[in-house]
């Protein structure tokens, strides 16, 4: 058997022009239209060159064309993509042949970062010209996003203060020790050294100074100094500095209609502002708006369009359903309301009266049964073995000020026809964050601070978008005549 061997001197010829480097139903053609059909006025991003004197800039579009690309491609860092430009044909003809090095890749994502985070809405608007949403149906869900920084820099109040205290102890050191250099009269490089130890720790004190005000003025326990708009998350793997991305998709086919990384580690209150954005992204208020118990917010619901059938269960209510923690036999649930008389009956018969509001905010008020009622009662005894309550002063319960909206939400999500659309939500909402994180690689944000972030996730959204929208539209030379003729 022969054995092929490439021989490196060989001569050969690229195609005389660069169209022909990829096929006409290469992937990459489809970026190049998509970022072709947008509108650059709306986005923000001048497409008329200066007149004034200076050195060439790249054409706006190339540039977007080029990281739309590259994140759909799993290449975020703009080294990498300045290599790609170099080696890479998709590339090559993506940029007509054309190589910017990194610094300008870098400085045009920093500089239009609003303009990126645009783009999404842009393609929701293309899909619904294309039939391809239909706005009745938002599934909103939220995924942790690993930022660009360590969770050893997230510190306190006091573990500001104490890091400061050791920098200006280190400072004292190094001063004490330069002195005593100069007391010698010794012309030593050591000295130069000390000195810029003192410039850096001096830089370091000003910079927990910043992130001390911060804390104090946010009013906010943890703080990371790297990135001091990501949030410490817990997930399946640990504890991170991470954002809350949240997406909202239409039941139709899936795709993203709003996408966006909150500095928040949990989706408590952000369905109204989800569903309010995607609705204008859309340009409709959906029917249904569905997520999980995460999103459970009574106060947060209230803020939704009363037209919009919400399907969110309770906390009780998804436990219940993974069996998770049983019911009690004293459990609230099994206490009756007597709305007339404003009390709660227990389930042997006693009376829990109001005692007043429980929290400044009047949201939540507490009732409470007559304690030596409660003493005599056979039921009186240890919680954790079976029993009602071992409080002397009587058993209490708490009930929300808005508590008949939340049993009206906790029965309008057990109805057949929403139970239907919840069952689609999971399969639904949860694609999208597979996608970003396994098939492009983007587990963990490349830029810092909240802005910058919020620029890749609509890259991200954005690439999740069309390569679904090829796969709808049935392949890349449909989606392209679409694209064509839209």
């Amino acid at each position: 058997m022969a054995y092929k061997i490439g021989d490196q001197m060989q001569t050969i010829y690229l195609p005389p022009i660069i169209d022909d480097y990829v096929s006409k139903d290469a992937p990459v053609r489809v970026y190049d239209a998509f970022v072709d059909s947008l509108n650059f006025y709306e986005l923000g991003i001048p497409l008329e060159a200066s007149m004034q004197g200076g050195a060439y800039s790249y054409y706006p579009k190339q540039i977007l064309k080029l990281l739309l690309y590259g994140y759909s491609s799993g290449i975020r860092s703009s080294r990498k993509l300045e290599k790609a430009c170099h080696e890479n044909l998709s590339f090559i003809w993506l940029m007509g042949g054309l190589k910017p090095d990194y610094r300008t890749i870098s400085r045009f994502r920093s500089l239009y970062k609003e303009a990126i985070t645009k783009v999404l809405k842009q393609c929701v608007r293309m899909c619904l010209k294309l039939d391809l949403i239909e706005g009745n149906v938002f599934f909103t869900d939220g995924s942790k996003f690993r930022a660009n920084a360590s969770i050893n820099k997230t510190r306190s109040k006091e573990g500001c203060e104490e890091y400061i205290k050791k920098i200006e102890e280190r400072i004292e050191q190094v001063i004490n020790e330069s002195e005593q250099i100069d007391a010698k009269e010794r012309d030593d490089q050591s000295l130069v050294k000390l000195k810029e130890q003192v410039h850096d720790k001096a830089k370091l004190i000003n910079k927990m100074k910043d992130v001390l005000n911060i804390l104090n003025t946010q009013n906010k326990e943890n703080i990371n100094s790297t990135d001091t708009d990501c949030v410490k998350a817990i997930s399946r793997q640990g504890t991170h500095a991470a954002y809350n991305v949240q997406s909202t998709t239409d039941g139709k086919h899936g795709l993203i209609i709003q996408a966006q990384a909150v500095s928040q580690s949990t989706d408590f209150n952000q369905l109204s502002v989800q569903v309010q954005a995607a609705s204008e992204n859309v340009g409709k208020m959906p029917q249904h708006a569905c997520a999980d118990a995460g999103y459970s917010d009574v106060d947060d619901a209230r803020k939704i369009d009363p037209q919009i059938n919400i399907i969110v269960p309770s906390i009780n209510q998804a436990q219940e359903e993974k069996g998770l923690v049983p019911v009690h036999p004293f459990d609230k649930r099994h206490f009756v309301y007597d709305a007339q008389t404003n009390e709660y009956i227990c389930p042997n018969g006693k009376r829990l009266e109001s005692i007043g509001f429980k929290d400044q905010e009047h949201n939540k008020i507490r009732y409470q049964a007559n304690g030596l009622e409660c003493q005599a009662c056979h039921h009186f005894g240890d919680p954790h073995l079976g029993k009602c309550t071992q409080s002397l002063n009587g058993r209490r319960i708490t009930r929300l000020a808005d508590e008949k909206f939340k049993e009206q939400l906790e029965a309008n999500y057990k109805r057949p026809e929403n139970q239907t659309i919840y069952a689609l939500r999971k399969e639904t909402v949860e694609h999208p964050f597979g996608h970003m994180k396994h098939n492009l690689g983007a587990g963990q944000f490349m830029l810092r601070g909240i802005a910058k972030v919020n620029a890749e996730v609509s890259l991200l959204a954005t690439c999740f978008n069309l390569a679904r929208m090829i796969t709808i539209a049935g392949g890349i030379s449909q989606l392209l005549g679409k694209l064509v003729s839209s």
